[in-house]
């Protein structure tokens, strides 16, 4: 007879396995290969720090890097304003309608990634509908809304918007909307309800949200290539640079890890942010 414990582990070998082949491996292989050099186009196994080395010492490169920082916490933000309201009236008022509305704003990913980004472009382009009708009303072009880092944000936040959306919903069906009732009752006006009620009691959804926009937009390339244009691009315009036309995958692996470094840092201070944020709420109500 088989035990409960080996059962389990029976259970779990499949999607464990598949983690350690698709996962694991992968990212182990990238920080080795972050170590050796690359030669036309052939990695080569010379244990050497010259990577990080050119990588910390190149002020473009961390240029990049911080560009890419500014921009997704831009997108997060941007998504987060906007994912609030529409997530707090789906799971307050969407009835029976919820999980078709929810539905209804991922409906974009149910095309391609380049053909969003090609729709966006024939709206924001300098022959695209809104300048057109700008043209229409005698009005000049906004040159602003193509190829630049303002045609990136509003494309990566229409990208990637909806897993925040998602995340926030999914923590509100669990939360008691008589809550904020009781708050206005006891004399809290609708913004001090929210901040002191509703957002407390969700942040680990808005957290989980945030990570969800955040990471995707900092290694980003194709938005920012499509959209963005020569002076729009991002750090993962410049490490997808390394892999295809340069062929320097050594310093595009140090890259990788890099970034990897970098958003693994930022999940890890959001999750401490939301653990000291409901200790701190265990402590008042004790107190």
């Amino acid at each position: 007879m088989i035990g409960p414990v080996a059962k389990t582990l029976l259970l779990a070998l499949p999607g464990l396995s598949f983690l350690v082949v698709f996962l694991f491996m992968p990212l182990v292989s990238i920080v080795i290969f972050s170590f050796w050099r690359t030669e036309s186009y052939e990695l080569i196994a010379d244990w050497n720090i010259d990577n990080y080395a050119t990588l910390f010492s190149d002020v473009t490169y961390l240029t990049f890097l911080v560009r890419s920082l500014v921009m997704a916490t831009a997108v997060t933000l941007t998504s987060l304003l906007y994912a609030w309201p529409v997530a707090y009236l789906i799971a307050k008022h969407g009835g029976r309608y919820r999980l078709v509305l929810i539905l209804l704003t991922a409906a974009p990913f149910l095309t391609g990634e380049i053909l969003r980004v090609t729709a966006l472009q024939q709206i924001l382009g300098p022959i695209g509908l809104i300048n057109m009708a700008l043209g229409h009303f005698g009005l000049a072009p906004i040159r602003a809304l193509m190829y630049s880092n303002v045609a990136s944000w509003i494309g990566l936040t229409y990208l990637w918007m909806p897993f925040m959306v998602l995340a926030i919903y999914l923590s509100l069906l669990n939360f008691d909307f008589q809550l904020m009732e009781v708050a206005k009752v006891n004399g809290a006006r609708v913004w001090r309800a929210f901040f002191e009620v509703a957002w407390p009691l969700n942040m680990a959804g808005t957290v989980i949200g945030c990570v969800l926009v955040f990471i995707p937009t900092l290694g980003s390339s194709l938005t920012s290539q499509f959209l963005g244009g020569p002076n729009g691009a991002l750090y993962g315009n410049i490490l997808a640079h390394q892999f295809g036309a340069t062929g320097t995958w050594a310093f595009g692996s140090a890259m990788g890890v890099l970034l990897f470094a970098v958003s693994l840092a930022v999940t890890l201070v959001l999750a401490r942010a939301v653990r000291d944020f409901r200790r701190a709420g265990i402590t008042i109500k004790e107190g």
